[in-house]
């Protein structure tokens, strides 16, 4: 069975080469590289770590980062900032201000405030002053306070001094507290010219706590709402961008996360699915129909937003595809009476487990969205989380859904939020 992993990075590597305004990077659309999180070149690397570690480490964050998806948890104004740095599964190193500073910041398509670590503001400077002060030795540059527009970005204020306040906090205790205003940031491109975007909304934390790692100092929020990287880019890259996630076995190659004309997904075998819009923005829904295992198709009738359509989310930082308790139940059941071997007690949250000590055969599981029927590979479905143990990649929740990583490994998945589509398609991602 080959070998699969939960956890993936992409990492943006500022070179100094002639710059690319984003004008001219759209007319033929630009890419940057995606790199695995556990690669060897991604700052997350632990070599002690050992592959089942890994997965066991992705799939604990899977559950905890399920309650910033909670209405209870996270309100639909607190949702335009809503970062958890560490369950998120793509890191990106990507500059800002002039001169340019190096950060590196999790990317992660269920955010949306481009947002990272700072100092506190000791003094108020001009409303054109500079976002970070370059000279500062910490770690965490000096923000430069200044008046912007707060009402334009959810979850903000204006405070006495003049500054864009935001304040979020999280299901998990984790929040962070800071200032909101505009500066340029820079993005690496695989054409070798970085691609530079000026006065972008981005938010500094100087009170930040929680499941926070010092490996990484923020959030780029790649979500659908307003403040997210995908909207402040807007027409320029026409609203689409596409990503391919590495399986484990990869994981020392890199792939490649695309923007604009380079992020539309074409030829055979694509297959595309409305998007849905739901409160809060942030989130992509997209509509689930059914679930096939062989030729036995078990309906998904479940409404845990409320209606029909977007009835699940799509997400890059989740680990795991979870699914109502009811249906889930229906489809291990399925999935079970399929299988010839030896059930075997796995860790909290993955209900089927086998010996994999001795190799069995998987079934053909098809997802079918709307309109867009995905099937999936033995190594979207189950996973090894360790020398002897498999256990299937969906797990029970209730009254929830969320089209997690493992699923969309080794597909290039399209996003177009001009015309509200998710396109899918089935791809090698070390080739892409």
């Amino acid at each position: 069975m080959a070998a699969i992993v939960s956890l993936f990075a992409f990492v943006f590597a500022i070179v100094g080469l002639s710059n690319l305004s984003l004008i001219q990077a759209q007319k033929g659309g630009f890419s940057v590289e995606l790199i695995h999180r556990d690669s060897p070149k991604s700052p997350l690397y632990n070599h002690l770590d050992t592959t089942y570690n890994r997965v066991t480490n992705a799939l604990r964050r899977s559950f905890n980062r399920v309650h910033r998806f909670k209405p209870t948890s996270v309100s639909t104004r607190e949702a335009e900032a809503d970062v958890i740095a560490d369950s998120g599964e793509y890191l990106m190193n990507i500059s800002i201000g002039t001169p340019a500073f190096d950060i590196v910041a999790i990317a992660d398509t269920g955010s949306d405030l481009i947002w990272t670590q700072c100092k506190p503001c000791s003094q108020c400077f001009p409303q054109n002053a500079p976002l970070f002060d370059p000279t500062a030795s910490s770690t965490y540059k000096t923000f430069s306070c200044r008046t912007t527009q707060c009402g334009d970005v959810e979850g903000t204020s204006c405070s006495s001094n003049g500054s864009c306040q935001y304040s979020v906090s999280y299901g998990d205790g984790s929040y962070s507290n800071g200032e909101v205003a505009a500066d340029t940031l820079t993005l690496d491109s695989t054409t070798g010219s970085p691609v530079v975007i000026p006065n972008v909304i981005m938010g500094c934390g100087h009170d930040n706590d929680g499941s926070f790692d010092e490996n990484t100092s923020g959030i780029i929020g790649l979500g659908g709402g307003d403040s997210s990287l995908i909207s402040q880019l807007g027409f320029t890259i026409d609203g689409k961008f596409s990503y391919c996630l590495l399986p484990f076995s990869e994981a020392g190659n890199s792939s490649k996360m695309n923007f604009g004309s380079d992020a539309i997904v074409s030829g055979n075998g694509v297959v595309s699915t409305p998007l849905t819009k739901q409160s809060p923005q942030t989130f992509y829904f997209l509509t689930l129909e059914a679930i096939s295992v062989g030729t036995n198709r078990i309906k998904y009738t479940d409404k845990p937003f409320g209606t029909d359509q977007g009835n699940i989310i799509i997400d890059s930082g989740t680990t795991l595809t979870l699914l109502p308790d009811d249906f889930y139940s229906d489809l291990e059941s399925v999935v079970s009476s399929m299988i010839n071997a030896t059930k075997v007690n796995g860790p909290e949250g993955l209900n089927l487990c086998y010996d994999a000590t001795i190799e069995f055969a998987v079934p053909d599981i098809t997802v079918h969205f709307s309109g867009a029927d995905v099937k999936l590979q033995p190594l979207n479905t189950f996973v090894l989380i360790s020398e002897t143990v498999a256990c299937f990649t969906f797990s029970p929740l209730p009254n929830f859904a969320i089209y997690g990583n493992l699923a969309q490994m080794n597909f290039l998945v399209g996003y177009d939020t001009i015309k509200q589509t998710v396109s899918f398609k089935s791809t090698d991602c070390s080739n892409n």
